[in-house]
């Protein structure tokens, strides 16, 4: 099954990619309509539109889900249900698919729903306490998002339709509308966990590797960034924008102070992801959504691939996470190192590889744009710790001692890993050079200070001998994690906020429905309910049925004397 499931995916994805770069050319698109049923003069839809954006989208996650599901072939090679796991991860890609094709906010939401439940069923599926924990913080920090895409439904009545690309143009200063962007900003805030809902993005590492290299760089994290270019004039019409770019610069500073800290090597790559995420809101929020869509797409590429390396050394080190414990790998693995080391310059924006044409592009439009030194300075400083943290997990795993136990042995040999990391390597490396070619064919020159011009590299350059040069730290030195522990533990565990939203905002909605629920709906609500009035009723058929029969003399007696007390009160008044 992986294998039909591998060439489908990849087929299709040629083939969408091809009509993706043909609708780009042209400046086609296709809108196709099925009317489901009608309400109240309101026709429930169901919608598809085509566009370079949607097919171009779904093509780069046809493809990394193809790759991905071949590479699942040795990684879950132990797992009986091999077939059960590649139809979740199907009905994962399925449900991202018809959320990228959707300008219907009623089928956004099956996409929407679907990519929740079944991100649920994948991050529990080593089913033990800790996927549990992480499955449910997943669950219920996206079901906030959720529900505020289902109050926008309601609130769209009031248009008649749900299609919300008719109303771009038309509503200038609506109330209703306004309450909509800020429901769905609140659902992109969800999704592509930004500040306060972060937590749940590091805990879904619980998830198999697999998942999170499919997860984490194209489908699920991306989901509300993409709602938001879709909702992109809005943003702009009602002002919004300052809201949303303090929040992705938030973000994208915590997560990669915060990775700096993080000795788990799944993790330090998911704070990696978030620190994207807020870099993709940012300068989606300055009004740039062709630029924020050019780096999502380049981040899926070289995030899948450092995923998928990051698997293969777990899988190769018996599902050892710890960075601390490895080292040298570079000896052992070469074909795997060669690869994260590609995917790791890539995110950190070195020359000519796919991350470098959106993040340098980026920071230069930073540069020109009219922002302040508060946002200018989270820019270039989250751009260095990104470079710090790729540098300080280079020293642990590549570089240094060898750290394993004596027992370890691995390699490269795996057919199905390599072709998959292989199959990434080149886009990583020419796939930023190509896609800026296709979504930006009119070359722009921007000019800028020859300061502001070299600040990206010199940033980069210092991030990176920063992070090499504290790892590189001797045992015997003062500690700094030990004598700063304070500020350590705040940083490394992204500002409290997995508990805080364990503690406070996940556990205590679900204590109180747990209170609601035992003293209303099992205690008053029983007493005066369906429980009560069932007791009433049999105690009264038992009183009457023991009047017929204990004596009807009595029965008659009381019947005359009730009837007599009637007749009396009805002459009497």
């Amino acid at each position: 099954m992986c294998s039909l499931s591998f060439f489908i995916l990849l087929l299709s994805s040629t083939f969408v990619f091809l009509l993706g770069i043909y609708y780009l050319m042209f400046d086609y698109s296709i809108f196709i309509e099925w009317e489901l049923f009608s309400l109240n003069s309101s026709m429930v839809i169901m919608t598809f539109i085509f566009d370079w954006m949607s097919l171009i989208f779904m093509s780069f996650v046809m493809y990394i889900s193809s790759l991905v599901i071949y590479y699942s072939t040795d990684y879950m090679h132990g797992e009986k249900n091999i077939n059960r796991f590649i139809m979740i991860v199907l009905m994962f890609i399925f449900s991202m698919a018809l959320l990228i094709i959707s300008p219907n906010l009623i089928s956004i939401l099956l996409g929407w729903d679907g990519l929740g439940l079944v991100s649920y069923c994948l991050v529990i599926y080593y089913q033990n306490v800790k996927s549990y924990n992480a499955g449910m913080l997943t669950a219920l920090s996206n079901r906030i998002g959720d529900v505020s895409i289902l109050i926008s439904i309601a609130w769209m009545l009031n248009f008649g339709g749900w299609n919300y690309i008719y109303y771009y143009d038309f509503i200038i200063d609506s109330f209703e509308m306004k309450v909509i962007t800020m429901l769905i900003i609140l659902a992109a805030m969800t999704k592509s966990a930004q500040i306060p809902f972060s937590s749940w993005l590091p805990a879904a590492m619980a998830a198999p590797t697999p998942v999170s290299a499919l997860v984490h760089s194209s489908t699920l994290v991306t989901a509300g960034v993409y709602l938001l270019i879709r909702f992109s004039p809005m943003l702009i019409l009602y002002n919004y924008c300052w809201f949303l770019l303090l929040i992705g610069c938030m973000t994208m500073f915590m997560s990669g102070l915060g990775a700096n800290f993080e000795f788990d090597l799944k993790k330090i790559i998911a704070l990696s992801t978030l620190s994207q995420l807020g870099l993709m809101m940012s300068i989606l929020s300055m009004g740039y959504f062709t630029l924020a869509f050019f780096h999502l797409l380049t981040h899926a590429l070289f995030k899948a691939l450092l995923f998928m390396c990051a698997g293969s050394m777990i899988h190769n080190l018996k599902d050892s996470q710890d960075i601390r414990f490895m080292g040298s790998i570079v000896n052992f693995m070469p074909l795997t190192s060669v690869c994260f080391n590609v995917s790791s310059l890539s995110l950190c924006g070195m020359p000519f590889l796919a991350g470098f044409y959106s993040k340098d592009l980026i920071l230069e439009v930073v540069c020109l744009s009219w922002i302040n030194f508060l946002i200018f300075f989270l820019y270039f400083f989250s751009t260095g710790l990104t470079a710090s943290y790729s540098f300080r997990l280079f020293y642990y795993s590549m570089s240094g001692d060898n750290n394993f136990c004596s027992s370890f042995s691995f390699n490269d040999s795996s057919y199905y890993i390599s072709f998959g990391m292989i199959g990434l390597l080149f886009m990583a490396v020419f796939g930023g050079s190509f896609l800026s070619w296709l979504i930006f064919p009119i070359p722009y020159m921007i000019i800028l200070p020859w300061y502001l011009k070299f600040i990206t590299l010199f940033v980069v350059i210092l991030g990176s001998y920063f992070g090499y040069s504290i790892s590189n730290i001797e045992f015997s030195y003062n500690l700094f994690s030990l004598k700063f522990l304070p500020f350590v533990s705040f940083a490394g565990s992204m500002w409290f906020m997995p508990f805080l939203s364990t503690s406070y905002i996940s556990y205590t909605p679900l204590k109180f429905g747990y209170n609601s629920s035992k003293s209303l709906d099992y205690g008053w609500g029983e007493l005066f309910g369906g429980q009560g009035m069932y007791l009433f009723f049999l105690y009264l058929i038992d009183f009457i049925q023991s009047l017929f029969d204990s004596n009807f003399k009595v029965y008659l007696l009381t019947f005359i004397f009730w009837m007599f007390i009637l007749f009396m009160l009805f002459f009497i008044f």
